[in-house]
């Protein structure tokens, strides 16, 4: 169980939250935005999309089903905090190996419970994302502000350069397809989809180069998920304009973006973003309507699409893009989480799709 020392939760517009401590004793800074899913808390905080964010879960009972070190997407919590309403100190589950109070602890990551989430999750949806502070150690209003007003926003902001692995490695040594996979912040559980695909799986950091991607004759290439502004990712833009239409490519998340952007389309910076396990997507090629897993703050502008990119996918909440596709140079991408890692498994073609056109391309 956390230690339940009074917390407080300020937002940059001033309005506060006061709550009990929740995981590790301290102070920590983010965006703060929220997370309509109710399960998938362990994943949730361990996928590198949620780099310098402080996640808000609008499930009110966390933690009912512990931790286990089975379900993590990385190495270690990407998220900076955590805030929910009410924590579960019993979990039970045959799987459960901690606690999600003492998760956060030995992992050092600041929470915040016992807060009025609802009430926190409409000021975010009626005023926007914005970056927040989460104290456990000084609640003095004053010096908390302070820290807000130099934090940077998350516009212009290249996270992926944090999230990414520092060298390339091997995920899989054998398959029948091989892939290279460019970690913009990939989570463990594509690249497990992958090998099981059949698929040698070579991660690469994302300031890679076409050159040394292209390097090891690849079938083809994986654009991953990933935290921060697309737009600020100038090298991996580069490195994608420089590799279409030589090898098939499929991006999902930041990745889809950075395909869009290479395309010649833009982004733009969404109000409080795409967060959760039942977004409703139309796919628009064949009218179905798929239930996706989704977890971004920025979108791409569909009407600045070039005329020879096919959009693909709209998502059915606000009608933002969510895919897209060029033809001619066999790439395609998706604004959400097909690996579905929580979440539905209504998007799973999307990679049986990649083998297929990496089979009819193959040398």
């Amino acid at each position: 169980m956390s230690e339940n020392r009074p917390a407080i939760l300020m937002l940059e517009d001033g309005t506060t939250f006061s709550g009990k401590s929740f995981g590790a004793i301290g102070k920590t800074l983010g965006e703060v935005c929220f997370n309509t899913g109710i399960t998938g808390y362990q994943e949730i905080l361990t996928d590198p999309s949620y780099a310098k964010q402080i996640v808000t879960m609008t499930a009110p009972h966390i933690g009912n089903y512990g931790v286990n070190s089975e379900d993590i997407e990385s190495s270690k919590i990407q998220a900076s905090g955590f805030v929910i309403k009410e924590e579960s100190i019993a979990p039970s589950h045959w799987r459960s190996q901690v606690s999600i109070g003492n998760y956060l602890q030995n992992e050092n990551i600041v929470g915040i419970k016992n807060i009025d989430t609802r009430s926190l999750t409409i000021h975010l949806r009626n005023h926007g994302a914005m970056n927040g502070i989460i104290s456990s150690e000084s609640i003095d209003d004053g010096l908390l502000r302070k820290e807000l007003i130099d934090y940077p926003s998350m516009n212009g902001q290249d996270l992926a350069k944090v999230v990414s692995t520092r060298e390339m490695y091997q995920f899989s040594e054998q398959g029948k397809y091989k892939v290279a996979v460019l970690d913009l912040g990939v989570k463990r559980n594509i690249l497990k989809i992958l090998k099981n695909l059949d698929c040698q799986v070579f991660v690469f950091p994302a300031n890679t180069n076409s050159k040394e991607i292209l390097g090891i004759s690849p079938d083809g290439v994986f654009l991953s998920n990933g935290p921060g502004d697309p737009a600020a990712v100038s090298y991996a833009i580069t490195t994608v304009k420089e590799i279409l239409g030589k090898k098939p490519m499929f991006g999902i998340c930041l990745g889809h973006q950075i395909l869009a952007l290479s395309l010649g389309a833009k982004t733009f910076k969404l109000k409080f973003g795409h967060r959760g396990i039942n977004h409703p997507v139309k796919n628009l090629i064949t009218n179905a309507v798929e239930i996706t897993s989704q977890n971004h703050g920025f979108a791409v502008d569909n009407k600045s699409l070039p005329k020879n990119i096919r959009e693909t996918h709209v998502n059915l909440n606000d009608n933002t893009n969510a895919g897209l596709e060029s033809i001619e140079n066999f790439a395609f991408s998706v604004q959400y989480h097909p690996e579905s890692s929580p979440g539905p498994h209504d998007s799973r073609y999307l990679f049986q799709k990649f083998i297929e056109i990496m089979n009819a391309k193959k040398d």
